[in-house]
Protein backbone atom coordinates (compact mmCIF):
# COMPACT_ATOMS: atom_id res chain seq x y z
CA UNK A 1 0.00 0.00 0.00
CA UNK A 2 1.17 3.65 -0.94
CA UNK A 3 0.00 6.39 1.58
CA UNK A 4 0.77 9.72 0.12
CA UNK A 5 0.04 12.40 3.00
CA UNK A 6 -1.60 15.14 2.18
CA UNK A 7 -1.16 19.06 3.40
CA UNK A 8 -4.09 21.95 2.72
CA UNK A 9 -2.05 23.04 0.39
CA UNK A 10 -1.61 19.85 -1.64
CA UNK A 11 -4.82 19.16 -1.91
CA UNK A 12 -5.31 22.82 -4.14
CA UNK A 13 -2.38 21.60 -5.99
CA UNK A 14 -3.95 18.80 -7.35
CA UNK A 15 -4.29 18.39 -10.88
CA UNK A 16 -5.13 16.39 -14.13
CA UNK A 17 -3.05 16.22 -17.04
CA UNK A 18 -4.47 18.42 -19.23
CA UNK A 19 -2.94 16.59 -22.40
CA UNK A 20 -0.66 12.93 -22.42
CA UNK A 21 2.58 12.23 -21.80
CA UNK A 22 4.67 10.99 -24.77
CA UNK A 23 7.55 9.83 -23.06
CA UNK A 24 5.41 8.75 -19.95
CA UNK A 25 3.10 6.76 -22.46
CA UNK A 26 6.27 5.53 -24.20
CA UNK A 27 7.37 4.10 -20.58
CA UNK A 28 4.17 2.35 -20.04
CA UNK A 29 4.00 0.87 -23.47
CA UNK A 30 7.60 -0.58 -23.33
CA UNK A 31 6.93 -1.68 -19.51
CA UNK A 32 3.75 -3.95 -20.91
CA UNK A 33 5.40 -5.19 -24.08
CA UNK A 34 7.60 -6.47 -21.56
CA UNK A 35 5.12 -7.87 -19.19
CA UNK A 36 3.92 -11.32 -19.78
CA UNK A 37 0.75 -10.93 -18.04
CA UNK A 38 -2.91 -10.70 -20.22
CA UNK A 39 -1.10 -12.91 -23.22
CA UNK A 40 -4.47 -13.62 -24.38
CA UNK A 41 -4.96 -9.85 -25.17
CA UNK A 42 -1.92 -8.67 -25.61
CA UNK A 43 0.48 -11.51 -26.72
CA UNK A 44 0.29 -10.83 -30.41
CA UNK A 45 0.88 -6.67 -29.88
CA UNK A 46 3.56 -7.95 -28.06
CA UNK A 47 4.80 -9.93 -30.67
CA UNK A 48 4.20 -7.13 -33.48
CA UNK A 49 6.11 -4.38 -31.76
CA UNK A 50 9.21 -6.11 -30.57
CA UNK A 51 9.79 -7.43 -34.42
CA UNK A 52 9.25 -3.87 -35.91
CA UNK A 53 11.34 -1.96 -33.02
CA UNK A 54 14.60 -0.65 -34.83
CA UNK A 55 18.28 -1.62 -33.51
CA UNK A 56 18.49 2.08 -32.53
CA UNK A 57 16.23 1.32 -29.61
CA UNK A 58 18.46 -0.94 -27.69
CA UNK A 59 20.05 1.46 -25.33
CA UNK A 60 16.52 1.52 -23.62
CA UNK A 61 16.85 -2.17 -22.98
CA UNK A 62 20.59 -1.52 -21.60
CA UNK A 63 19.17 1.20 -19.16
CA UNK A 64 16.49 -1.07 -17.53
CA UNK A 65 17.95 -4.50 -17.07
CA UNK A 66 15.52 -6.15 -14.99
CA UNK A 67 12.57 -4.87 -15.10
CA UNK A 68 13.62 -2.00 -12.66
CA UNK A 69 13.73 1.55 -15.12
CA UNK A 70 15.68 4.38 -13.63
CA UNK A 71 14.15 7.47 -12.26
CA UNK A 72 15.41 10.06 -14.46
CA UNK A 73 13.39 8.58 -17.44
CA UNK A 74 9.74 9.69 -15.52
CA UNK A 75 9.80 12.57 -17.54
CA UNK A 76 5.81 14.12 -17.68
CA UNK A 77 5.98 17.35 -20.51
CA UNK A 78 3.22 17.30 -22.77
CA UNK A 79 5.63 17.66 -25.80
CA UNK A 80 7.81 14.86 -27.20
CA UNK A 81 10.83 17.60 -27.62
CA UNK A 82 10.35 19.11 -24.38
CA UNK A 83 10.19 16.06 -22.74
CA UNK A 84 13.39 14.77 -24.47
CA UNK A 85 14.85 17.60 -23.43
CA UNK A 86 13.83 17.13 -19.71
CA UNK A 87 15.46 13.66 -19.04
CA UNK A 88 18.70 15.38 -21.17
CA UNK A 89 18.80 18.28 -18.09
CA UNK A 90 18.58 15.28 -15.61
CA UNK A 91 20.88 16.18 -12.61
CA UNK A 92 24.12 14.73 -13.03
CA UNK A 93 23.36 13.11 -9.81
CA UNK A 94 20.45 11.77 -10.00
CA UNK A 95 21.61 9.86 -13.19
CA UNK A 96 24.74 8.45 -11.55
CA UNK A 97 22.59 7.26 -8.32
CA UNK A 98 19.60 5.79 -10.95
CA UNK A 99 22.22 3.66 -12.92
CA UNK A 100 23.95 2.35 -10.01
CA UNK A 101 20.70 1.59 -8.32
CA UNK A 102 19.43 -0.34 -11.66
CA UNK A 103 22.67 -2.25 -12.05
CA UNK A 104 23.32 -3.13 -8.39
CA UNK A 105 22.02 -6.75 -8.59
CA UNK A 106 23.61 -7.03 -12.04
CA UNK A 107 26.32 -9.87 -12.41
CA UNK A 108 27.22 -8.25 -15.64
CA UNK A 109 28.72 -5.02 -16.18
CA UNK A 110 27.19 -2.13 -17.59
CA UNK A 111 27.84 -1.61 -21.60
CA UNK A 112 30.55 0.63 -22.66
CA UNK A 113 27.91 3.98 -23.16
CA UNK A 114 25.86 3.57 -20.00
CA UNK A 115 29.38 3.73 -18.63
CA UNK A 116 29.85 7.15 -20.85
CA UNK A 117 26.27 8.13 -20.07
CA UNK A 118 27.33 8.11 -16.22
CA UNK A 119 30.19 10.30 -16.92
CA UNK A 120 27.47 12.53 -18.31
CA UNK A 121 29.24 12.15 -22.00
CA UNK A 122 27.53 13.85 -24.75
CA UNK A 123 27.29 10.88 -26.93
CA UNK A 124 25.65 8.79 -25.13
CA UNK A 125 23.28 11.29 -23.88
CA UNK A 126 22.85 11.63 -27.95
CA UNK A 127 22.18 7.67 -28.16
CA UNK A 128 19.62 7.61 -25.29
CA UNK A 129 17.43 10.57 -27.04
CA UNK A 130 17.95 8.78 -30.43
CA UNK A 131 16.66 5.65 -28.80
CA UNK A 132 13.17 7.23 -27.23
CA UNK A 133 12.99 9.26 -30.23
CA UNK A 134 13.09 5.33 -32.12
CA UNK A 135 10.88 3.77 -29.90
CA UNK A 136 8.37 6.93 -29.75
CA UNK A 137 7.85 6.52 -33.70
CA UNK A 138 7.57 3.02 -33.75
CA UNK A 139 5.58 1.93 -30.89
CA UNK A 140 2.93 5.29 -30.30
CA UNK A 141 3.06 7.67 -33.29
CA UNK A 142 0.63 5.73 -34.93
CA UNK A 143 -1.72 5.48 -32.57
CA UNK A 144 -0.89 9.21 -30.37
CA UNK A 145 -4.22 10.42 -32.02
CA UNK A 146 -5.90 7.89 -30.72
CA UNK A 147 -4.80 8.54 -27.11
CA UNK A 148 -4.75 11.74 -27.61
CA UNK A 149 -8.25 11.42 -28.21
CA UNK A 150 -8.68 9.13 -24.79
CA UNK A 151 -6.91 11.43 -22.66
CA UNK A 152 -9.20 14.18 -23.48
CA UNK A 153 -11.86 11.96 -23.02
CA UNK A 154 -11.13 11.51 -19.15
CA UNK A 155 -9.86 14.39 -18.67
CA UNK A 156 -13.33 16.06 -19.16
CA UNK A 157 -14.74 13.44 -17.28
CA UNK A 158 -12.94 13.89 -13.96
CA UNK A 159 -13.30 17.44 -14.57
CA UNK A 160 -17.16 17.60 -14.33
CA UNK A 161 -16.30 14.68 -11.61
CA UNK A 162 -14.32 17.31 -9.22
CA UNK A 163 -16.70 20.28 -10.22
CA UNK A 164 -19.16 18.24 -8.92
CA UNK A 165 -18.12 16.23 -6.23
CA UNK A 166 -14.72 17.78 -5.49
CA UNK A 167 -11.85 16.57 -5.44
CA UNK A 168 -11.94 13.62 -2.26
CA UNK A 169 -14.21 12.04 -4.33
CA UNK A 170 -12.43 12.41 -7.89
CA UNK A 171 -9.00 10.61 -5.85
CA UNK A 172 -11.32 8.22 -3.96
CA UNK A 173 -12.95 6.55 -7.57
CA UNK A 174 -9.21 6.57 -9.90
CA UNK A 175 -8.36 3.36 -9.34
CA UNK A 176 -10.14 0.41 -7.21
CA UNK A 177 -9.26 0.09 -3.69
CA UNK A 178 -8.52 3.69 -3.40
CA UNK A 179 -9.13 5.52 -0.06
CA UNK A 180 -8.92 8.58 1.33
CA UNK A 181 -9.20 8.99 4.70
CA UNK A 182 -8.56 12.88 6.76
CA UNK A 183 -5.23 13.78 4.88
CA UNK A 184 -4.05 10.06 3.91
CA UNK A 185 -4.97 9.36 0.49
CA UNK A 186 -4.23 5.35 0.20
CA UNK A 187 -3.39 3.36 -3.33
CA UNK A 188 -2.97 -0.38 -3.41
CA UNK A 189 0.47 -1.68 -4.26
CA UNK A 190 2.68 -4.37 -4.20
CA UNK A 191 5.05 -2.85 -1.27
CA UNK A 192 4.63 -0.50 1.36
CA UNK A 193 5.84 3.15 1.18
CA UNK A 194 4.76 6.58 2.46
CA UNK A 195 4.71 9.75 0.78
CA UNK A 196 5.00 12.82 2.36
CA UNK A 197 4.13 15.77 -0.19
CA UNK A 198 4.98 18.80 1.82
CA UNK A 199 3.74 21.30 -0.74
CA UNK A 200 4.81 19.63 -3.82
CA UNK A 201 0.89 18.89 -5.00
CA UNK A 202 0.35 15.19 -6.94
CA UNK A 203 0.05 15.46 -11.30
CA UNK A 204 -2.96 12.33 -11.88
CA UNK A 205 -1.93 11.24 -15.17
CA UNK A 206 -4.12 8.26 -17.06
CA UNK A 207 -2.33 6.10 -19.54
CA UNK A 208 -3.76 4.14 -22.09
CA UNK A 209 -1.08 1.34 -22.48
CA UNK A 210 -0.98 -0.17 -19.09
CA UNK A 211 -3.60 -2.14 -16.95
CA UNK A 212 -1.42 -2.88 -13.67
CA UNK A 213 -1.61 -0.99 -10.75
CA UNK A 214 -1.17 3.01 -10.41
CA UNK A 215 2.88 4.07 -11.10
CA UNK A 216 4.00 6.50 -8.82
CA UNK A 217 6.52 8.87 -9.10
CA UNK A 218 8.43 10.47 -6.27
CA UNK A 219 11.47 12.91 -7.46
CA UNK A 220 12.73 15.49 -5.15
CA UNK A 221 11.25 19.04 -6.11
CA UNK A 222 8.75 17.87 -8.26
CA UNK A 223 5.20 17.02 -7.82
CA UNK A 224 4.57 12.99 -6.97
CA UNK A 225 2.89 11.89 -10.59
CA UNK A 226 0.68 8.96 -10.32
CA UNK A 227 -0.03 7.32 -13.78
CA UNK A 228 -2.88 5.19 -13.47
CA UNK A 229 -4.54 2.57 -15.92
CA UNK A 230 -7.49 4.19 -18.28
CA UNK A 231 -7.77 2.97 -21.39
CA UNK A 232 -9.90 -0.22 -22.74
CA UNK A 233 -7.80 -2.51 -21.53
CA UNK A 234 -7.12 -3.67 -24.89
CA UNK A 235 -4.26 -2.63 -26.94
CA UNK A 236 -4.71 0.32 -28.96
CA UNK A 237 -4.77 0.02 -32.79
CA UNK A 238 -4.82 2.82 -35.48
CA UNK A 239 -7.21 1.14 -37.63
CA UNK A 240 -9.57 3.54 -39.89
CA UNK A 241 -6.54 5.84 -39.97
CA UNK A 242 -4.82 5.11 -42.72
CA UNK A 243 -7.56 5.54 -45.30
CA UNK A 244 -8.20 9.17 -43.82
CA UNK A 245 -4.47 9.75 -44.04
CA UNK A 246 -5.02 8.72 -47.95
CA UNK A 247 -7.67 10.99 -48.79
CA UNK A 248 -5.52 14.41 -47.48
CA UNK A 249 -2.50 12.66 -49.28
CA UNK A 250 -4.61 12.82 -52.11
CA UNK A 251 -5.02 16.48 -52.18
CA UNK A 252 -1.68 17.53 -50.22
CA UNK A 253 0.67 14.62 -52.13
CA UNK A 254 2.22 11.99 -49.63
CA UNK A 255 5.32 13.86 -48.60
CA UNK A 256 3.40 17.49 -47.74
CA UNK A 257 0.93 15.16 -46.13
CA UNK A 258 3.58 13.69 -43.59
CA UNK A 259 5.17 17.00 -43.40
CA UNK A 260 1.74 18.33 -42.12
CA UNK A 261 1.04 15.64 -39.83
CA UNK A 262 4.60 15.50 -38.26
CA UNK A 263 4.73 19.74 -37.91
CA UNK A 264 2.50 19.14 -34.60
CA UNK A 265 5.68 19.21 -33.09
CA UNK A 266 8.62 21.95 -34.21
CA UNK A 267 10.73 20.55 -36.78
CA UNK A 268 13.73 21.72 -38.32
CA UNK A 269 14.22 21.02 -42.41
CA UNK A 270 17.03 18.37 -41.23
CA UNK A 271 14.77 16.71 -38.90
CA UNK A 272 11.96 16.66 -41.85
CA UNK A 273 14.42 14.99 -44.57
CA UNK A 274 15.97 12.83 -41.72
CA UNK A 275 12.19 11.53 -40.44
CA UNK A 276 10.91 11.22 -44.07
CA UNK A 277 14.29 9.90 -45.83
CA UNK A 278 14.69 12.72 -48.24
CA UNK A 279 17.03 15.03 -49.16
CA UNK A 280 16.85 18.66 -47.42
CA UNK A 281 16.20 20.49 -50.53
CA UNK A 282 12.87 18.32 -51.16
CA UNK A 283 12.19 18.82 -47.67
CA UNK A 284 12.88 22.69 -47.88
CA UNK A 285 10.76 22.69 -51.20
CA UNK A 286 7.64 20.92 -49.68
CA UNK A 287 7.68 23.01 -47.02
CA UNK A 288 7.55 26.49 -49.49
CA UNK A 289 4.93 24.80 -50.69
CA UNK A 290 3.40 24.29 -47.17
CA UNK A 291 3.79 27.58 -45.61
CA UNK A 292 2.38 29.40 -49.17
CA UNK A 293 -0.83 27.59 -48.49
CA UNK A 294 -0.64 29.08 -44.91
CA UNK A 295 -0.82 25.35 -43.26
CA UNK A 296 2.46 26.06 -41.70
CA UNK A 297 4.69 28.88 -40.59
CA UNK A 298 8.46 28.94 -40.67
CA UNK A 299 10.91 30.98 -38.45
CA UNK A 300 14.53 31.54 -37.94
CA UNK A 301 16.70 30.43 -34.99
CA UNK A 302 20.81 30.76 -35.75
CA UNK A 303 21.76 28.61 -38.32
CA UNK A 304 18.19 26.31 -38.30
CA UNK A 305 14.79 26.90 -39.75
CA UNK A 306 12.11 25.55 -37.72
CA UNK A 307 8.81 24.83 -39.20
CA UNK A 308 5.49 24.13 -37.41
CA UNK A 309 1.78 24.15 -38.40
CA UNK A 310 -0.81 26.94 -37.80
CA UNK A 311 -4.11 26.84 -36.82
CA UNK A 312 -5.15 26.35 -40.19
CA UNK A 313 -2.88 23.42 -40.75
CA UNK A 314 -4.10 21.75 -37.43
CA UNK A 315 -8.11 22.55 -38.84
CA UNK A 316 -7.18 20.40 -41.29
CA UNK A 317 -5.19 17.71 -39.27
CA UNK A 318 -8.13 17.82 -36.57
CA UNK A 319 -10.99 17.51 -39.60
CA UNK A 320 -9.40 14.98 -41.24
CA UNK A 321 -8.99 13.08 -37.66
CA UNK A 322 -12.92 13.89 -36.39
CA UNK A 323 -14.10 11.79 -39.81
CA UNK A 324 -12.29 8.65 -38.17
CA UNK A 325 -13.01 9.10 -34.32
CA UNK A 326 -9.19 9.68 -34.21
CA UNK A 327 -8.18 13.12 -32.32
CA UNK A 328 -5.08 14.67 -33.30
Amino acid sequence: MIRIHFTAADFAQVRFAPRPAPLQELNVALMKMCSPDDALLFGRWRRRLLQSLPPAVQPLGDLVPAEVAPHFLDVFSDTLKEGLDTVRASPPELVRAEIERVYARQPSPAPLWLRDLYRGDGGAWHLLRRAQHAAFDTALRPVWPLVQDLHQAEFTRHALAVAEHGIGAALTELVPGARLHENVWAVEAPYEDDIALGGRGVLLLPTFHWTGRPLVSDLPERPVAVTYPAGPGLPLSPAGAAGSDEALAGVLGRTRCDILLLLGEEHTTSELARRLNVSNATASAHTAALRGAGLITTARAGRAVLHRRTALGSLLVQRRSRLTGHGE
